[in-house]
């Protein structure tokens, strides 16, 4: 039998154990699409002072489903009725990682005009990014040989005519 010392400290490294293994999952979990999407989103988010957006499991299902069909049917194009903000992200020949899809969107950026609230080109993708009423952000990628198709989608949406997004 142990004494009250020895059992102390073999729960003291129990538990020193179950945290090391704890933040090693919280790591992965940091490496994840969800987590490199997230905070990808976010940093660009917190360039404008908007609030940081949170992950969704269900909006990352709805792209997921999404991203697959689009793969499927060979095609890259918005959903016709959709319920989120969305926006899409094609890549031919390589593969892209979550922070560069997002880079590529928040490059739009330059081409937003905050004073007269009007793009110079495309910048609708960047500006749901920062879309000041948008709370959550669920992401997926789908791949074919040689494909792969990114899609986000964004709850609530945002990129209303006439309205600023921050």
């Amino acid at each position: 039998m142990i004494g009250d010392l020895e059992a102390d400290i073999l729960g003291y490294r129990a538990g020193w154990a179950l945290a090391l293994v704890a933040a090693a999952s919280a790591a992965a979990a940091d490496q994840s699409l969800a987590g490199q999407m997230l905070a990808a989103h976010n940093a660009v988010r917190a360039e404008v002072k908007t609030r940081p957006l949170e992950w969704s499991d269900k909006l990352a299902e709805a792209a997921q489903n999404w991203a697959n069909r689009l793969i499927v049917e060979h095609t890259l194009a918005h959903q016709q009725h959709p319920n989120y903000g969305e926006n899409l992200f094609e890549a031919n020949g390589s593969n892209a990682t979550p922070e560069e899809v997002v880079k590529r969107w928040a490059a739009e950026a330059s081409n937003y005009d905050y004073k007269t609230n009007r793009c110079r080109g495309a910048c609708g993708h960047y500006t749901q990014i920062v879309w000041r009423d948008t709370r959550r952000v669920g992401c997926a990628v789908a791949r074919s040989p040689g494909r792969e198709v990114w899609v986000c989608e964004y709850d609530p949406p945002g990129n209303y005519v006439g309205q600023r997004p921050y």
